[in-house]
């Protein structure tokens, strides 16, 4: 009879500390915290919503770069504006150009730098010098009038193409190098 008195206070004690740990784990409401996405969604606390959106870098009355976008999500206090449906035009010194389009995108308005994103398939580059350039993630650092992404990427040109992982390119001097994994086929 004695052991029966003991398993009856063993476990009321463990039903006890589960009923405990039940009503904390419902107190706190312990949620796996989503995993932040590339646009944070942040409805509301824009300071300004804007259609038909365009965004110009000058330098000497020339224009460097142009950026327009369906919609725009302007935030003054953190100096950036949140993009959908992104057409970008980059003009070079030598007068060439790239441009593209991507699904969605990210402008710091005090630098001058933007991040662009596609969500389904690859954004498509198109050089000035007649190659395209195929990647999901791409982002401009003004500073050093450079496009970069760590995203594999895939560069055409006449006859060759040429693919691997990660691409830094500058415009100016229009040098762009794949940095890993590179591997070059000829086209017939």
């Amino acid at each position: 009879m004695m052991w029966h008195w003991g398993a009856r206070q063993g476990l009321l004690a463990l039903s006890v500390m589960l009923a405990g740990f039940l009503v904390y784990v419902l107190a706190t409401r312990v949620e796996s915290v989503p995993t932040p996405g590339f646009m944070p969604p942040l409805l509301g606390r824009a300071d300004a919503s804007i259609d038909h959106f365009t965004f110009r870098e000058t330098r000497a009355g020339a224009v460097q770069w142009e950026v327009k976008a369906a919609r725009a999500r302007v935030f003054e206090a953190e100096q950036r504006a949140d993009l959908e449906q992104v057409e970008v035009t980059l003009f070079g010194e030598k007068g060439r150009q790239l441009s593209l389009r991507a699904d969605e995108g990210l402008l710091d308005t005090a630098k001058k730098d933007f991040v662009l994103e596609q969500r389904n398939g690859p954004i498509v580059v198109n050089l000035g010098s007649g190659y395209t350039m195929y990647t999901n993630h791409l982002a401009w650092t003004d500073a050093r009038r450079e496009i970069r992404t760590t995203d594999p990427v895939a560069i055409f040109g006449q006859g060759w193409e040429v693919r691997g992982v990660g691409l830094i390119g500058n415009l100016d001097s229009e040098e762009f190098k794949v940095l890993a994994d590179v591997r070059m086929d000829v086209l017939p």
